[in-house]
């Protein structure tokens, strides 16, 4: 064979090789093509997916808390959350630096934190941005930065509700008072959708709703913020008048059992408490703090003198000298009040007589009325930290454990059980819950309502309490008077117990009241806790945070006068 045919074959096999190479190289694609399309098309679409399609959360909004005016006292706005990837923005130092000086961070800091992170795929780096300072830093562009949309809580009437709202946390589950109370119900659900993620993270389409967000059911509270906002001035202002340790003040519908207003000092800002290093201040002392109530259980003491049937107002009792001795313990009266009848014992707050009542009945039938009104009983709100006090049940009463128990020694109770206890007196001898959430026509209804005391005993104990406050009928609480309404009412002067027994120069100061007398529609408790200053008596320091905001709550709930001079009396009924 010549050497020119061998040439013109060796090229005609080189082309039929190279075309047949090229054959098998479009086969083997299009079977490969095919076996992705057909065989594992599922297995790479899931894969696929799986490093596109994200599921993201859809945040819930936190339930709303207003007043029973529908005043907002806790609200959420949406705010935004700025975090990283770690594995994405890795170690750079330039665009940490960025990061950091944007959002006013340590850089050092932010530093540590992203290499001591380094495996995670999230780290938050400042939480609860207004949206446009989060656009910002967005805006900046640097690798493995995103927003996250968070709602923040706010309070806008601040310290003023503080301690009956509580507050949440940066994850918005609530921490104290009523948030931590109802925390289940203001919480809402979190939803989930579906979206498609570039590599960097930023969404690309949005491809369908999961689970929708349902948001948190709204709390209707009792409260009317204008008297609210009242009491909290008028007790704040004697707190610091009297430099006391604290206060505390209720104000209870005496119809329904809702508590109408409920403020405490010292108080605390709810979106500052970052500089709080005192968590006692954080305490609803109105309802979480026991004291020994004194004089106020006076008035319990009288009832069960009037139910064992021994007893009339006009019955009379021998408090002379001032004072007596009862096994080694004396027990006194400011002054020697001669021959008193059961009226003038209470308005002369008498502890010689109580305690001649009390000898007399015995210890058991005072506790008895005291158990019927609620004392040494949670009473039912459910808020955190609620107590009951204490009621004594001794299987022996000494006769100064008798005595003192008469007075209102011995025994402890919350601010808003005598407040419980005294609209027993007020609404007739009958017993009803407190609450601390406005009721509805079907849950006023529904009210139970229990008669623990008889109304002929409640309405003539009433009239006794409206002599202390009457100063023509030798009442000491005159500083209680509110003009052009009647008022009855009781002070307490209380020693504290320290390290040795009870304190001789300090005390509680309290006052319980009842307005307007004819037809009563508030209770009003208030006690300062150990006032400083030459006056500590409830009458001077108590009576008039109970004057003032009487006043402004008859105002303000528009309760008519029960007290005019008799010309305007006259010049009204002819309108």
């Amino acid at each position: 064979m010549s050497n020119a045919k061998i040439a013109s074959f060796t090229q005609q096999w080189r082309l039929y090789l190279v075309l047949f190479v090229m054959f098998l190289c479009v086969v083997a694609i299009g079977w490969k093509v095919s076996a992705l399309h057909i065989i594992e098309r599922d297995f790479l679409q899931s894969q696929g997916d799986a490093r596109t399609i994200r599921t993201v959360p859809l945040v819930a909004n936190r339930g709303v808390i207003t007043d029973r005016n529908g005043e907002p006292l806790a609200v959420s706005s949406p705010v935004k959350s700025i975090w990283v990837n770690p594995q994405e923005i890795g170690n750079k130092p330039s665009q940490i630096q960025r990061l950091a000086m944007e959002l006013q961070l340590d850089v050092t800091s932010l530093q540590e934190a992203i290499v001591r992170n380094a495996r995670r795929e999230f780290l938050y780096v400042k939480r609860r941005l207004a949206p446009a300072e989060a656009e910002r830093v967005l805006a900046l562009d640097i690798d493995g930065v995103y927003d996250q949309q968070e709602y923040q809580r706010f309070y806008p009437q601040g310290e003023v509700a503080a301690h009956l709202v509580g507050f949440s946390n940066v994850d918005d589950v609530g921490q104290e008072g009523l948030e931590l109370t109802y925390d289940e119900w203001l919480q809402g659900v979190p939803g989930r959708r579906q979206v498609i993620k570039d590599r960097r993270g930023h969404i690309i389409e949005e491809l369908n709703t999961i689970q929708t967000a349902q948001p948190g059911k709204n709390l209707e509270l009792s409260i009317d913020f204008r008297l609210q906002s009242l009491a909290y001035k008028e007790l704040k202002e004697e707190f610091i008048t009297r430099r006391a340790k604290s206060a505390s003040i209720v104000v209870l519908d005496v119809d329904t059992g809702e508590v109408l207003a409920m403020a405490n000092q010292p108080s605390y800002n709810p979106h500052n408490r970052g500089n709080l290093t005192d968590f006692s201040v954080l305490r609803n002392r109105a309802i979480t703090d026991v004291f020994e109530p004194g004089s106020p259980i006076k008035a319990f003491t009288v009832t069960a003198a009037l139910e064992s049937g021994s007893y009339v107002p006009d019955t009379a009792i021998e408090t002379g000298p001032g004072w007596m001795m009862v096994e080694g313990k004396e027990v006194q009266d400011i002054l020697n009040y001669g021959t008193l009848d059961l009226t003038r014992v209470i308005t002369k707050s008498s502890n010689i007589g109580a305690s001649k009542i009390a000898f007399d009945i015995g210890a058991e039938a005072i506790r008895n009325v005291l158990e019927r009104v609620g004392m040494g009983q949670v009473s039912g709100t459910g808020f955190p930290g609620e107590q009951g006090g204490v009621l004594p049940n001794h299987r022996r009463w000494s006769r100064i454990e008798t005595a003192t128990f008469s007075f209102g020694y011995g025994l402890s109770t919350t601010a808003l059980q005598l407040a419980q206890a005294y609209s027993v007196i007020a609404d007739d001898g009958i017993r009803k819950p407190v609450s601390l959430l406005k009721l509805d026509e079907a849950g006023l209804q529904a009210l139970p309502r229990e008669q623990v005391i008889d109304k002929a005993i409640s309405n003539q104990v009433l009239a006794m309490l409206e002599t202390v406050v009457d100063p023509a009928r030798g009442g000491s609480a005159r500083d209680a008077r509110v003009p052009f309404y009647k008022v009855a009412g009781k002070t307490g002067t209380v020693h504290v117990v320290g390290e040795f027994g009870y304190e001789e120069n300090v005390h509680n100061s309290l006052f319980v009241g009842v307005a307007p007398a004819s037809d009563p529609k508030l209770v009003i408790v208030v006690i300062v806790y150990e006032p400083k200053g030459d006056e500590h008596y409830g009458g001077q320091v108590a009576a008039p945070v109970f004057s003032r905001v009487a006043s402004g709550a008859m105002r303000i709930l528009n309760i008519a006068p029960d007290n005019l001079p008799e010309e305007q009396s006259k010049e009204l009924s002819s309108l």
